[in-house]
């Protein structure tokens, strides 16, 4: 599987992020302070941040973990931090990229031990693997897109940082040294040769970042591309730094920045960005450079957002005829695929659409909004559903939800969504608020699933709750979901019979990683009417199957699976997608479709099952090699 990084830097120039040390500078934090002990302490700072970059035109940022390794902890008393740190890190840059709704890649930064080795220093090799694999394990778990290995001075560090993320994960990797003013690493290396040996190791795209400033830099990438075509990295200081008065100076302007850009372009450079000194004005100047190049490809453009003077009129529906695409497709017979998609949790939907079209174009048949899970704020789902199936045209199933609506305001958006043509309702309870958003608020349940059920299917007879006429029936089709895995079995299962008799008309299953635990739930309820589309999280790290299995309230992920996924090291990814495809054979049949559960908001992986699927079902046979 090509990932999309890499993907998008082979279309032309990708912007980085500047420096996140000279902002929390700007901000008032001492350089004697721990950076990263910030992103536990003063979160909003470090977010903060990010969405500026990313309001400059950044398309990656970095988590704020330069430091993140137990050594550099180790100067504050905080060595034992670093798989809060990191993963807290990771964290926050990905609710930035949600809230700026932009399709930005979060790079999981990892900087020098700050050590040398023995004979010289007091460590060894082994302690270098141990001390780089630990904190690239933090990051994945956190979630990050690749991992971007800076600044280093030292070739056997840098290499040894490489084969602990190749060793860790699948992920691009970006390996990045400093260089002097003669042109040479710490230790006498020439560009050419850190670039063949950073590769050698696994290195995705390798270059220069720190040093000098853009001259210096630039001359070392030029080095490297007159011996090494593959992709290559520059992120320059903004000049030599200067002490005044107490405080460090850089010299080199946003606007010196922008001239330099085409020269770094044409030198070869894929990801370009800054290092020290450099601040949000210089990604700016940078980001309008970029356009103005004529062999430069532009950035995908997004399309605007559509604004509907009057709802086109709807078509009339016999009574038996179906009421949605869905239950249309559900109703031939048709396997049916849905992909989960998370609304964003800012004002701008561009990564969510942009994610949507390529889902309609790899063959999804709907996709399906959750309504604030796990109790954390984002978009109204209502709104982000009318949006895909305006720009996008594919329907959407939203999730919905008592929690967050007493009866009135409940009943007053299903009517809406329903004058918006959104009609596929997943009735849900809702997660609980403690671990949320706002941990005080006071949910309200004044019914739950099962209520949601019978009131949609009171709507379905022309009425509300109270019994008062809505002028006509509704056309929604209600779905509700189910656990195989739930701990009181004999208990969901009930549930779900009441889901039944209330007025269900499909049912989605949380994820289940055994299929023979699927058949046994199965077998349990008895013979169903109803649809069932069979619930799959791909897994993507061994670390991610123990989270899900151990802190993921209502999904169990075997002993024999997390084993598996342990076995498989650095190749986590392409396992799980493995195991999703061998889970759909093994069930082939006994549902009549699935609900694809990507982490993440990585949608390639749940093309890449698409796929199979499709060619399963093209070839009308269950087998999937």
């Amino acid at each position: 599987m090509i990932n999309t990084f890499l993907q998008r830097l082979a279309r032309g120039p990708l912007l980085a992020d500047g420096a996140m040390g000279t902002m929390l500078y700007s901000k008032g934090v001492s350089y004697e302070r721990c950076f990263e002990e910030l992103n536990v302490s003063q979160p909003e700072v470090v977010q903060e941040i990010h969405r500026i970059y990313i309001a400059a035109g950044a398309e990656l940022i970095e988590t704020n973990t330069f430091g993140g390794n137990r050594y550099r902890l180790a100067q504050h008393g905080l060595e034992g931090e670093v798989l809060r740190f990191n993963r807290r890190a990771a964290s926050i840059a990905r609710e930035a990229r949600e809230i700026s709704g932009k399709p930005v890649f979060v790079a999981g930064s990892v900087g020098p031990l700050g050590q040398n080795l023995a004979p010289i220093g007091k460590i060894k090799l082994t302690d270098v693997r141990y001390a780089f694999r630990e904190q690239i394990d933090a990051l994945l778990e956190g979630g990050v897109d690749l991992i971007l290995i800076e600044t280093m001075t030292d070739l056997d560090f840098a290499r040894e940082a490489v084969q602990a993320a190749r060793a860790a994960c699948d992920l691009p990797v970006v390996a990045m040294m400093t260089f002097g003013e003669d042109g040479l690493t710490v230790d006498g290396h020439k560009p050419e040769m850190v670039a063949a040996a950073l590769r050698d190791v696994g290195a995705d795209v390798v270059g220069a970042n720190c040093s000098v400033g853009p001259q210096g830099v630039l001359n070392v990438i030029a080095e490297m591309h007159g011996a090494d075509k593959g992709l290559l990295a520059a992120m320059p200081n903004a000049g030599m730094p200067t002490h005044y008065d107490g405080r460090t100076f850089y010299i080199a302007t946003p606007e010196y920045f922008a001239t330099m850009t085409p020269a770094f372009v044409n030198a070869g450079v894929a990801l370009l960005g800054g290092c020290c000194g450099t601040t949000p004005a210089h990604i700016s100047a940078m980001r309008a450079a970029l356009p103005t190049m004529e062999e430069t490809p532009t950035h995908p453009a997004t399309t605007p957002i559509l604004i509907l003077e009057s709802p086109a009129p709807e078509q009339e529906l016999a009574p038996d005829e179906p009421p949605t695409g869905l239950a249309a497709k559900l109703a031939a017979g048709r396997f049916v695929v849905s992909v989960e998609m998370t609304p964003p949790r800012g004002l701008n939907p561009t990564k969510m659409l942009q994610g949507a079209e390529m889902l309609c174009a790899e063959g999804a048949d709907i996709l399906n909004m959750p309504d604030n899970a796990a109790a954390r704020m984002r978009m109204n789902c209502i709104s982000a559903a009318l949006l895909i199936q305006q720009r996008v045209g594919l329907e959407v199933i939203i999730h919905f939800t008592p929690r967050d609506r007493n009866l009135l305001a409940l009943q007053s958006d299903l009517l809406g969504a329903h004058a918006h043509g959104i009609r596929n309702i997943l009735a849900i309870t809702g997660d609980p608020l403690h671990n949320g958003s706002y941990a005080g608020a006071a949910g309200i349940w004044e019914v739950d699933s099962i209520g949601v059920v019978a009131i949609l299917k009171k709507m379905n007879e022309g009425q509300d709750w109270a019994g008062n006429s809505i002028g006509e029936a509704a056309r929604f089709f209600i779905g509700v979901g189910a656990n195989p895995t739930a701990e009181d079995l004999s208990r969901e299962i009930e549930r779900l019979h009441q889901k039944l008799e209330a007025g269900a008309q499909f049912i989605m299953t949380q994820p289940v990683y055994d299929p023979a635990v699927l058949r046994n739930f199965l077998d349990a309820v008895g013979p169903i009417k109803i649809p069932i589309l069979l619930g799959v999280m791909p897994l993507q790290s061994y670390r991610q199957a123990e989270y899900i299995h151990n802190e993921l309230p209502g999904v169990v992920v075997p002993e024999a699976v997390r084993e598996r996924m342990k076995a498989a090291g650095e190749h986590g990814m392409a396992e799980g997608i493995d195991m999703a495809r061998e889970f759909v054979q093994t069930s082939w049949g006994w549902g009549q479709g699935i609900y694809l559960m990507p982490s993440f908001g990585r949608y390639e992986i749940a093309a890449q099952i698409m796929r199979t699927v499709k060619e399963q079902l093209a070839a009308n046979t269950p087998v999937i090699s």
